[in-house]
């Protein structure tokens, strides 16, 4: 019995050897040493000359190990102004991701944030966007806001438990649901709701701007974006419009300012990476966050084909 059990034990150490050199040889996702940061154990010390982002190498538009992403492109041109080194950790952007790689050095700047993010010193926010609904457009849809008749026509995709499932349920509109995971299974691709939209599994999308925007504009399928009217005034949990910041870890002020001086130099470069992915955006908001819950927004409702 005890053999039988040893032989067990040495089995399972073998698969995790195999498992561990199988990630560390894979070219375009560079394994993370778990135990790196931890008390008594090496520890990454800063190099000034980088500009080091913590990444997900698989989360289109924003990030890939490809280096594919606006995120991507916008960290190029920061680096580029700060004449620093543009280098990457990744891990992917799930439960752990900030005591994996920002708290834990393995890297220094996160890309994007909301402005209010206290886990985080953030910057200005350099960029403002909301909630899209997507449409096939030859389904000849006009969906305005959430009285829109042509919203009961049809199946609607939306991630469980977002913003957007609030006035969704205000306005009777739970029964046409058609809910995705909040957290996106691996095994699927980024753009696994949008690609349903196009099969004809949903009629209508709703998605955070970033995502259904850029994956409408790559759809062989022409599509309609058009964001969502803002909701907070109504639910603050239904909040649609958020501001995105650079974060980069609490004690870090120098990082900060010099962070926050390389976008102020560059925003015109960073609203057309925007554009150019079909990232819808807004004016951003000053001062905006969930706790000013009933602060009245100007932003308009703009509808685009997505081309």
């Amino acid at each position: 019995m005890l053999k039988h059990v040893k032989k067990q034990i040495a089995l399972i150490a073998l698969l995790a050897v195999s498992a561990n050199i199988s990630q560390a040889a894979e070219p375009d996702i560079p394994s993370l040493n778990a135990d790196e940061g931890r008390m008594g154990e090496v520890r990454r010390v800063v190099d000034e000359s980088e500009f080091k982002v913590c990444a997900d190498p698989d989360n289109m538009p924003f990030s890939n190990s490809k280096q594919e992403g606006f995120e991507d492109k916008i960290a190029e041109v920061l680096a580029k102004d700060l004449g620093r080194k543009l280098s990457y950790t990744y891990a992917y952007n799930r439960q752990g991701f900030l005591r994996n790689t920002l708290n834990a050095m393995r890297c220094d700047v996160v890309m994007s944030t909301t402005a209010d993010n206290d886990a985080m010193r953030t910057t200005k926010p350099y960029y403002r966007s909301g909630h899209v609904f997507v449409w096939r457009k030859d389904s000849n849809f006009n969906i305005t806001d959430w009285s829109s008749p042509d919203l009961r026509k049809g199946f609607i995709g939306v991630v469980d438990h977002s913003p957007a499932t609030i006035p969704m349920d205000a306005n009777n509109l739970i029964g046409n649901a058609r809910p995705y995971r909040i957290q996106r299974d691996l095994n699927l691709p980024p753009s696994f709701m949008i690609d349903d939209l196009a099969k004809g599994d949903i009629d209508i999308a709703i998605a955070w701007g970033p995502i259904g925007g850029y994956f409408a504009k790559q759809s062989k399928v022409p599509m309609v974006v058009a964001l969502i009217p803002e909701y907070e005034t109504n639910n603050a949990k239904g909040k649609e419009f958020w501001n995105i910041s650079v974060g980069v870890r609490k004690k870090d002020k120098e990082r900060m300012a010099m962070i926050q001086g390389a976008l102020d130099r560059n925003q015109d470069k960073i609203i057309k990476i925007l554009d150019d992915y079909g990232i819808p955006h807004v004016a951003v908001v000053e001062g905006d966050s969930l706790a000013k819950s009933y602060q009245k927004y100007g932003a308009s409702n703009k509808t685009q084909e997505a081309k």
